[in-house]
Order: structure tokens, then C-alpha cells, then sequence
């Protein structure tokens, strides 16, 4: 067991650091250069390093390829006629695309009512200009159940909207225009309270009313096969490739998810590229990687209701027992509209993040809460290592950069999550000079070795690099 005397004081320790932290950020901006001329050298060549390896991740990304041949849903009988239900006929063209070795199910110009999809190997679901996708907002057209992971916790319930099973060499693409509908009235007010509430409350279509028992069952270690319920009010994520191998999300726009808004699980090779996420619904994150190896994020718009990207590996014991991070992923060339965090990690990573990039993205506007963040607790525990972010212009958000380790639960529970080689560097155009939020610390994993050099959160580049280095667990335990 932890010492709670000693896990106290570590905690008043590293709260201490973590306000050092923020002293030192916002008070150094004349700091003369020469006194860490030596210091830059350093963590300049560390960095350059660091930074080829997201260039051989992008390199290893296994790519899509489809055949030049198309499949057009009005071929298979599909039509955009106001209340004209098209999902047998999109079904059939895709399983006539699988059929022949692959190609392309094609959307023509025009609104097309739809239920779930279900993407097969090989098939690539294009959206032509002026193309609509549009789906139902009748929980019925998404059953029955599939596997799905809704916060991190799997269980059987409603298919996403556009959903992928151990397929492999899929794709979303085209100029189209995904809609899910949510609005104040259909979906969103499943998440019963939630900002000011433009809805009507409504207890007996309450999220809690499933979320609660569903998490309770994921911590008691029922089997996921009996995670399934009558009365389910989990909103479905929009697009959800499952335990998939080469994905391609390009260029397509989705708008008003019933929930996240883009969710890779447990895939790998996943390309998410030119794409324009528009949902200012609760829990309208833009693109949600979960426990994925090789994933390019790029050139995207994120105008969101929550988490613009975050990168999640399980939550609690669910997490813990499928223990797979999420790694070896390179975000690079976005713009962060609007959101609750533009780049973030956590809340729901159990299973720890490594190997993770971010550079060359901007994140502006009074609609954005936090440019970086990172959260966690001790119930979640995980381990996050290898983030190296830089090249970001942050202008006008509430906070630039948050660490928190006591997210939600706080510090409850005997996971201890820990940070390893965290570097942040080169922001620039901060337009606040208290931009800095630095709540490091969880069960004794105080923030230390912190290294600040050029460290103002000003208009002109700037350099502020952490480092938050592990310590010994087992210290911790005697």
C-alpha cells in the first residue's frame, strides 16, 4: 500500500514545483540567453532527434489502395428522396464492392437519408461534391448491438453511425458532407445536464441512467458480453473503425455527431487527413484515436463542442486489462476552431500514451478553452512518455497549456500515473500572459527536472520545454 503521509507531503511537494513552473513562465521573458546558451544547444540537438521519429512514423503508416472501379449507390436501388430510407441499398453496394476485390461505393450529389453503415475491406465509401450522407436520429436503425467502446469502457451497444469490424484497407473520403443530426432536440439531450442545458431535462433518457451501471460492471470485471442494456442512453460515436488495419478519413466534413465525432480503436496504419469536424454538441470531440499504433492526423478543421484531439487508451480497469497505449502518433498542419482542448491526452488513459507528436497547429479563437492539455488521475493511472509538441501559435484561448493530474475523480485511487520525457516547446503568439495551468502532480509524482529556458508566453516564438521524469512506484509503496 502507499504511504498516505508520505504520498501527502510528495503531493505539497510537487504542488510547489508546479507553481515554480508557473512563476518561471510567465515572469522570465528577459531572462538573458546567454546564462542557458548551453542548456538551448542541448535540448535543440535532444530535439531534432526526437523529431525524425515522427518522420519515420509517418514513413510506416501503411496506406490505403483501392481498386479504379465504382460502386454507385443509385445503382442498388438508393434514392435521395425526403423519407426514402437508403441503408439496404448502401449496404448492398458495399457488399457488392467487397465482392469484387474493392473499389468504391460511391455517394452521388444529394441528400441520402441512412442508418448505420458498415464499412467492409476494401471499400472505400467516397462522397462526391454536394453529396450528403444524412443519418437517422431513431436509436432503432442502430441496432442490433456491436461491439463498441463508449468512453473507453467496451460493451455491446448501438452500432456507430458509420461503423468497421476487423476489416482491413477502408476508407472515408470525398468533397460530401456527413450529418448526424444531433441537435437540441434528437441525441444531445441524452447527456442530460450539461452547460447551460438547451434542453429540457428529462431523468428517464439520462446517460447516468446507463453510463453508472456500465462502469460499474467494467470495474467489477464483468465479461463485455453481458455489458449490453434494455434501456441504453449512450450516444453512438459517428465514425468508429474497430480492431481495423489501414484507414483512410479524408477530406469528407462531419457535422453534428451524436457524440465523437471520429473513433479509431485498437487499429492500426490510420491516415485522418483534410478533414472538416464541425459539432458543437456535449462530447462533440473532433477525432479520438483509442489504443491505436500509427496514426497521421493533418491538415484538419476542429469546430467543436469538446476535445478538438485526444488521445486515449481505456478507462480504469478496462483500460488495465486490455492494456494497449495509444502510440506512435503525429498530428501536424491543423487549425483548432473551437473546443475544450486543442491537442490533448487523457482523460480515459489507462493504458498510457507514447511516442506521440504534435507541431505546426494553430489554436485560436475566444471558443477554445485550452491549447495543450493533459489529464489523468490516480484511478486511471497509465503511463505517458515520449510527447514532444512544438511549432504551435496559440493566440486567444483561456488557458495555453494544462497539466492535470486530478482529473474528475482526483487523486482516489492506487494507479499512479506518470509522466517521462514531456516536452513542449515553441509556442507562440500567446496572447496571455497567465496562460500557463500546471497542476502536475499525482501520488507522489511530483513534477521535477523541469527545464525552462526562453521561457515567455509572449507574441514572438518562444521556447518553454518540461520534462516530467518518472519516479520509482516502489519508493512510493514502503
Amino acid at each position: 500500500m502507499i504511504n498516505p503521509r508520505k504520498r501527502l507531503h510528495l503531493k505539497t511537494l510537487g504542488l510547489a514545483s508546479a507553481g515554480l513552473s508557473l512563476l518561471s513562465l510567465q515572469g522570465c521573458s528577459g531572462m538573458a540567453l546567454s546564462a542557458a546558451d548551453g542548456q538551448n544547444d542541448n535540448v535543440n540537438n535532444d530535439d531534432e532527434k526526437q523529431w525524425q521519429q515522427a518522420d519515420a512514423i509517418i514513413a510506416s503508416i501503411a496506406p490505403t489502395a483501392f481498386p479504379t472501379r465504382d460502386f454507385l449507390i443509385t445503382s442498388y436501388g438508393a434514392k435521395a428522396d425526403n423519407g426514402f430510407d437508403n441503408t439496404s441499398a448502401i449496404k448492398a453496394a458495399i457488399t457488392a464492392c467487397n465482392s469484387a476485390g474493392g473499389g468504391r461505393v460511391v455517394v452521388p450529389a444529394g441528400r441520402f437519408e441512412t442508418g448505420a453503415v458498415h464499412l467492409m475491406s476494401n471499400v472505400n465509401l467516397h462522397l462526391q461534391q454536394n453529396a450528403v450522407l444524412s443519418f437517422y436520429t431513431d436509436a432503432s436503425h442502430y441496432m442490433p448491438y456491436v461491439l463498441t467502446r463508449w468512453e473507453g469502457v467496451e460493451l455491446m451497444g448501438y452500432s456507430p453511425l458509420i461503423y468497421a469490424f476487423e476489416q482491413e484497407n477502408i476508407g472515408i473520403t470525398g468533397q460530401g458532407i456527413l450529418e448526424g443530426n444531433g441537435s437540441n432536440s434528437q441525441w444531445w439531450p441524452w447527456k442530460g445536464k450539461w452547460k447551460h442545458t438547451p434542453w429540457q431535462l428529462d431523468p428517464t433518457i439520462d446517460q447516468a441512467n446507463t453510463r453508472t451501471p456500465l462502469f460499474e460492471m467494467a470495474e467489477a470485471g464483468a465479461p463485455v458480453s453481458e455489458r449490453l442494456f434494455a434501456e441504453n442512453y449512450l450516444r453512438p460515436p459517428f465514425i468508429q473503425p474497430y480492431r481495423c488495419k489501414r484507414v483512410l478519413i479524408e477530406n469528407v466534413t462531419i457535422r453534428n455527431s451524436p457524440f465523437w465525432l471520429i473513433n479509431p480503436v485498437l487499429s492500426e496504419d490510420v491516415i485522418v487527413r483534410g478533414v472538416n469536424c464541425v459539432s458543437h454538441g456535449p462530447n462533440s470531440d473532433g477525432c479520438n484515436p483509442e489504443s491505436c499504433n500509427r496514426v497521421l492526423i493533418e491538415n484538419c478543421l476542429f469546430d467543436t463542442g469538446d476535445d478538438c484531439i485526444a488521445l486515449k487508451s481505456g478507462r480504469n480497469n478496462d483500460g488495465r486489462r486490455l492494456a494497449t497505449p495509444v502510440q506512435n502518433v503525429v498530428i501536424q498542419d491543423c487549425m483548432m476552431r473551437a473546443g475544450h482542448g486543442g491537442v490533448v491526452l487523457g482523460s480515459e488513459i489507462s493504458g498510457g500514451a507514447r511516442n506521440i507528436f504534435a507541431r505546426r497547429c494553430r489554436m485560436s479563437s475566444p471558443d477554445l478553452d485550452r491549447g495543450i492539455r493533459i489529464k489523468t488521475n490516480s484511478v486511471r493511472g497509465g503511463l505517458i512518455e515520449n510527447i514532444y509538441i512544438r511549432d504551435i501559435e496559440i493566440g486567444e484561448v483561456t488557458d495555453a497549456i494544462v497539466i492535470n493530474f486530478f482529473y474528475e475523480e482526483g487523486d482516489a485511487g492506487q494507479y499512479l500515473a506518470a509522466g517521462e520525457r514531456i516536452c513542449i516547446s515553441v509556442i507562440y503568439g500567446c496572447k496571455r500572459q497567465s496562460a500557463l495551468f500546471c497542476y502536475a502532480v499525482l501520488s507522489g509524482h511530483q513534477s521535477a527536472g523541469s527545464a525552462c529556458t526562453m521561457c515567455s508566453l509572449t507574441r514572438q516564438p518562444v521556447l518553454a520545454c518540461w520534462k516530467m521524469w518518472r519516479r520509482s512506484i516502489r519508493s512510493m509503496s514502503r
